[in-house]
């Protein structure tokens, strides 16, 4: 099989814009040139890739996918030409990271600064969002790497490695009326009010299903909110809502007035790291960007034991 690059770049035009007419307009072709190569394309895929009506042209079921990953592989062969050419004029290509709102300043800042220190004429593009966001981004090519808790269950396109350990917990304030029961247990929080991120969201999916398993209902969501509860730390210390936040951010200055709920349940252990895809050539930068990431790890794993772990 041998598919022209061109042919790909009309096929995903005429999917864009919906019509030959107006997908040759933005491409500065003519009609028949576009044409041609729509026919050229079907014919060495073996398959029809539009259903044609008077109101335009339609995906078939299986174009659909195959316009999912073609669209993914062309913005990468297009990032990788990029690169290329950055390179070559002496600029250093440009770096695509995520990173979760938690570990922006703990882990991102300090290992970019030493790598535009390195490579001043490196650029960034930075999009920091929850979990669920950032993985998306990634497995369409839209980031090289991402940094935020590596999910139990990885898809299997992707790979991770693993930088710091950082729990998350149920939490409320210090004087919450939970806390002065003998015991709490998680049925205690039946009738409790939360504040939540999205149900989308793998955190919330975890509160979910903690309670799902022992056959309580879902939370009963007071707040949702589209970024992390520690955005919003003031609100529950002043109100008996119940939310989750990471033992780091728990432990700094966001946590004050802040106690997580004091049994097992109430606890989930996460690993942070560095998510990248499968079988993805990583550019030397990016590269370059997760050898630093790695030797923070190692060395706030030393700072971690003490001295006299460290010498052994």
């Amino acid at each position: 099989m041998a598919l022209r690059l061109d042919d790909i770049d009309y096929f995903l035009a005429v999917a864009e814009h919906g019509q030959v007419r107006r997908a040759a307009s933005a491409l500065g072709l003519s009609q028949p040139a576009l044409t041609k190569g729509l026919q050229r394309l079907e014919k060495e895929l073996g398959f029809p890739l539009f259903e044609r009506g008077s109101r335009g042209m339609t995906l078939t079921p299986v174009a659909e996918q195959f316009r999912q990953r073609t669209r993914t592989l062309r913005a990468s062969l297009g990032d990788a030409i990029k690169e290329a050419a950055d390179l070559h004029l002496g600029a250093m290509g440009t770096l695509r990271v995520g990173v979760s709102p938690l570990y922006a300043e703990r882990l991102f800042v300090p290992a970019f600064l030493q790598v535009h220190q390195q490579r001043p004429a490196a650029r960034l593009r930075l999009m920091v969002n929850l979990n669920d966001a950032l993985l998306a981004a990634l497995r369409l090519g839209d980031l090289d790497l991402s940094i935020n808790a590596i999910p139990r269950v990885l898809p299997d396109d992707l790979e991770a490695l693993a930088l710091m350990k950082d729990d998350l917990c149920m939490v409320v304030r210090q004087d919450h009326p939970l806390l002065s029961r003998r015991r709490v247990r998680l049925q205690d929080l039946v009738d409790a009010q939360w504040m939540l991120p999205g149900p989308g969201v793998a955190g919330r999916r975890g509160v979910e299903a903690r309670l799902a398993e022992a056959g309580l209902p879902p939370p009963r969501v007071a707040v949702e909110v589209s970024n992390t509860a520690s955005q919003l730390s003031g609100l529950l210390v002043r109100s008996d809502l119940v939310a989750l936040m990471s033992e780091a951010m728990l432990a700094g200055p966001r946590g004050e007035g802040l106690v997580p709920l004091p049994f097992a349940d109430a606890r989930f252990t996460r690993a942070i790291g560095v998510v990248t895809r499968k079988h993805h050539v990583l550019s030397p930068l990016a590269m370059r960007f997760m050898e630093i990431l790695r030797e923070g790890a190692r060395e706030r794993e030393v700072l971690s034991r003490g001295p006299q772990s460290a010498k052994a």
